[in-house]
């Protein structure tokens, strides 16, 4: 089941190419020697960036695939989705 449409997939995938660049010019700055702050703070952009991404994952995933388990009738793949929804917020964080 495909579950971005081609726009939002391009979209996605201009944002991870920028990403990627952004780590490439951390590494290059690092052999570089440059001063930590500014390096600190390209980190703090990209973890931004990221955070941007996830988002748009999410709320992709909550819109199609939890949507579908919770409407599915079936009240065990409803409660596996809550687990994992559960999951993916608060234990990931750790």
């Amino acid at each position: 089941m495909k579950h971005r449409t081609d726009v939002e997939q391009l979209a996605l995938q201009k944002r991870l190419s920028r990403i990627e660049g952004q780590v490439r010019g951390i590494k290059k700055m690092l052999d570089d020697d440059r001063y930590c702050g500014d390096v600190l703070n390209q980190i703090s952009a990209i973890q931004v960036a990221l955070r941007g991404v996830a988002k748009i994952v999410t709320r992709t995933h909550l819109e199609t695939c939890v949507t579908d388990a919770l409407r599915s009738g079936k009240p065990a793949r409803a409660t596996d989705t809550y687990d994992e929804i559960m999951h993916l917020l608060y234990d990931q964080l750790k």
